[in-house]
């Protein structure tokens, strides 16, 4: 999936446009100057292509010196990450020296850049942007981010430059299978990955934040051959202090976006906590097969219970996804990993298993006829036939006389009776109920 950051200097309304974008008020708005210091990023899509969005936000200014050197370090690491960049300014200011700043580094790049010259809302000041030419790009696109005129403009023009999802080239992507490690940072992901090829070809130190970059790993065991992906740590925005390790947030999801399997790997003396779980729901709404990976299990004090109570924490909060491969282990010993490796390869097979459609028919339909959707105003549901899409991941279009009866849990039942009769093991399975 193609990465479209905004960028620009404080108070320009990049922020108003990125919640536009996404359909969500996730990024907090405010006519101040600086609110926005985490980092958002959400989706989008346009005429039919999804993208990524990153609301690289604004900065609390402790004087010009440090402003520009900000604001340059932000502007350089978005170019790198990014498949495209909407480069934001507002009328009321004018073109600034700021504005002039990022508008040189963004023409040295190579990456299509989208001038978008914000706070037009009048005749008056469509006149007034005419300035803005100034900064050297062929055409600048006026818009008023609070109420949406002018974002389609833009947006048409857009989702044009973003190479399809298939042509996206990106680096060290290859046609082998990818199994993404991911988690919070400092839980063991490159410690993992050394276990497993057997030498130190990651940097493992005591220091949060110690990978950068998502780096493949050829990897050959149990007749199979895959890549394994380390990422850099996932941690709650708020700790996101530094704009690099942002990045690598944004590398981290990327990774996730593109890959087969999610490994998570969680510090057993934490627990399953919040952000563990967002990686976790991150992974699930991507319909990436996913395994959890406890480490430092032997650094926790336990008794022949202990397992399955930690197990059954995780369960409850993995609601209704919980069947999920959950592997207790500890890198520093090198105990069960290779029992992990060999759940992931179990977990990519059930990924992209098919299942002919005569025999789900014969499955699901006498199941169907035994167990009928409930009746709603008096209305009947029948469904006659069931197929599985053409997809990455599982998929099932079941159709039916009145789809729209079908309530969210009969499609659960459906998903927990496919589960029981063919093995979906750690891998989201996803229902539709069509018209027949």
């Amino acid at each position: 999936m193609s990465i479209v950051a905004i960028v620009g200097r404080p108070n320009v309304g990049k922020s108003t446009l990125f919640n536009r974008l996404i359909q969500r008020r996730e990024a907090i708005v405010d006519a101040v100057s600086g609110v926005t210091r985490d980092r958002h990023y959400g989706k989008s899509d346009w005429n039919g292509k999804e993208f990524s969005v990153i609301d690289t936000g604004g900065y609390v200014v402790g004087s010009d010196d440090v402003f520009e050197g900000e604001i340059d370090k932000q502007v350089e690491l978005a170019i790198d990450e990014a498949d495209a960049i909407i480069f934001m300014t507002e009328v009321e200011s004018g073109v600034t020296g700021m504005d002039e700043d990022v508008s040189k580094l963004l023409r040295k790049s190579n990456k299509p850049v989208f001038l978008v010259v914000n706070k037009v809302d009048s005749s008056k000041r469509e006149g007034d942007a005419v300035e803005f030419y100034s900064l050297g790009f062929d055409r600048y696109y006026t818009m008023s981010s609070i109420n949406g005129s002018g974002t389609g403009d833009l947006l048409d023009d857009l989702v044009k430059e973003l190479p399809d999802s298939e042509d996206i080239n990106h680096e060290n992507v290859t046609s082998l299978p990818r199994f993404a490690v991911v988690g919070r940072p400092n839980a063991g992901k490159s410690s993992f990955i050394n276990a497993l090829i057997g030498e130190e070809r990651y940097i493992v130190t005591d220091i949060a934040g110690t990978t950068r970059d998502s780096i493949d790993t050829y990897y050959n065991r149990y007749g199979f051959e895959f890549n394994l992906v380390d990422t850099a740590g996932i941690r709650r925005k708020s700790k996101v202090k530094e704009d690099l390790e942002f990045y690598s947030v944004m590398r981290s999801v990327r990774a996730i976006e593109h890959c087969d399997v999610v490994i998570v790997v969680l510090d057993a003396t934490r627990g399953f906590d919040g952000q563990v779980q967002k990686i976790f729901w991150l992974a699930h709404k991507n319909n990436k097969g996913v395994i959890i990976l406890v480490n430092k299990w032997d650094l926790v004090e336990k008794d022949h219970k202990s397992v399955n109570a930690f197990e059954k924490i995780i369960r409850k909060e993995c609601e209704p996804f919980i069947d999920v491969p959950i592997v207790f282990i500890s890198v520093l010993n090198k105990q069960r990993i290779f029992k992990a490796i060999e759940s992931a390869v179990e977990v990519f097979k059930n990924r992209t298993k098919r299942i002919k459609t005569s025999e789900l028919n014969e499955t699901m339909l006498s199941i169907i006829e035994a167990y009928e959707p409930p009746a709603i105003k008096g209305k009947y549901v029948r469904i006659k036939y069931c197929t599985q899409l053409p997809t990455p991941y599982p998929s099932f279009a079941f159709f039916a006389n009145l789809p729209q009866y079908v309530k969210e849990p009969y499609k659960r039942f459906l998903e927990n009776k496919l589960r029981e009769k063919y093995n979906f093991h750690g891998v989201p399975v996803t229902i539709y109920i069509r018209k027949k």
